[in-house]
């Protein structure tokens, strides 16, 4: 399957449509993971506090595909923060994945309050140095957070992950990423299925004869942000997949993003207040 990628900003190259796994049970992750990969989906998304790492490596295992075919992202979490516990942490998802790197590393939350991710920061560098990690970045970073990072240490996230669909559009962050050469990565980016009943999305998909979850991923993909969504029911998984052969023209486009709310429509935490 000829999917899109996204070059980043140190030239690593990752497929613009990959496979979440959050909310996913380890004993359930390798079949889902499994299922993914043989549909065609070659970017992996996991992290620490999903608990699932262990079965996401069993299914990388078991999959046959060679190490270069495949694009693995993993996250730090909270607790793990400050530059000596990042490397032990990181080892730790390593032993857990069953890899001797992955292609991208990621601090999962700013954590303001404990006010360690610039030393965290540190810690992904050296990893990115010594080759553990082919691109590092961070996730629910805000333009303050970004900033800050860039301005103190000099190095400039690769991506950044955040909440990011249709209710919550991010412009303002999206115009810093755009300004800095960051790239967007979009967790939830179908609002947790809050709006596959919604009647723009309903309607553009039965006029294209494709899904609300289809239409909304391709939202996502005609604007260059890299989407992850999740699913562990296979038909949901090839057909998140199945959104390359069709295109949503601009008044599309233009119904779709009308329905931004702001930070009105945020469904996760807000970054400046999780720790």
């Amino acid at each position: 399957m000829n999917q899109p990628v996204i070059t980043l900003n140190n030239g690593v190259r990752i497929p613009q449509l990959g496979f979440g796994v959050w909310q996913v049970p380890d004993a359930e992750t390798a079949a889902a993971v499994g299922t993914a990969l043989e549909a065609g989906y070659r970017s992996i998304d996991t992290a620490a506090i999903y608990g699932n790492e262990k079965g996401t490596g069993a299914a990388i295992a078991a999959s046959g595909l060679r190490r270069e075919e495949l694009f693995v992202t993993t996250k730090l979490w909270n607790s793990d923060q400050g530059h000596d516990r990042t490397l032990a942490g990181f080892e730790a998802s390593l032993d857990k994945l069953g890899l001797d790197h992955v292609d991208l590393y990621l601090i999962h939350w700013p954590t303001p309050e404990r006010d360690t991710y610039l030393d965290t920061w540190r810690a992904l560098g050296k990893i990115l140095a010594d080759g553990r990690a082919r691109a590092i970045g961070v996730s629910n970073f805000k333009p303050a957070h970004l900033r800050r990072l860039i301005d103190e240490t000099g190095v400039v996230p690769a991506v950044n992950q955040v909440e990011l669909h249709p209710l919550l559009q991010q412009q303002e962050l999206r115009a810093f990423h755009a300004e800095h050469g960051i790239a967007t990565e979009a967790w939830s980016p179908l609002a947790q299925g809050s709006l596959l009943q919604h009647p723009v999305i309903t309607g553009i998909a039965q006029r294209l004869g494709r899904t609300p979850a289809q239409v909304i991923l391709r939202w996502h993909l005609q604007q260059g942000t890299i989407v992850i969504p999740k699913s562990v029911t296979p038909e949901r998984i090839r057909q998140n997949l199945d959104v390359f052969g069709f295109t949503l023209d601009e008044a599309d486009l233009t119904a779709v993003t009308a329905l931004d709310q702001g930070d009105a429509g945020r469904i996760g935490p807000d970054p400046d207040t999780l720790n």
